[in-house]
């Protein structure tokens, strides 16, 4: 038997695989989007030191390329 919470709405499930809520860890699919949608409009966010990006928006080359080798 499987007990937990919903991250979202916090309402209490439990099952008796996690295959028996295919929305897992999410009580519902409303609750899936929420947090999908939290993901997208940034509300989430993952610590750790900015990346530094050009004022373009590009990244620019990978590492190890060389702009300079054309095929």
């Amino acid at each position: 038997m499987i007990q937990g919470r919903c991250p979202i709405c916090a309402k209490p499930f439990e099952v008796e695989r996690i295959d028996d809520l295919p929305t897992f860890p999410f009580c519902s699919e409303r609750c899936r989007l929420v947090d999908l949608g939290r993901w997208i409009d940034q509300a989430y966010a993952i610590p750790g030191t900015p990346a530094d990006v050009e004022p373009g928006g590009a990244a620019g080359p990978a590492p190890g390329v060389d702009e300079g080798d054309a095929d």
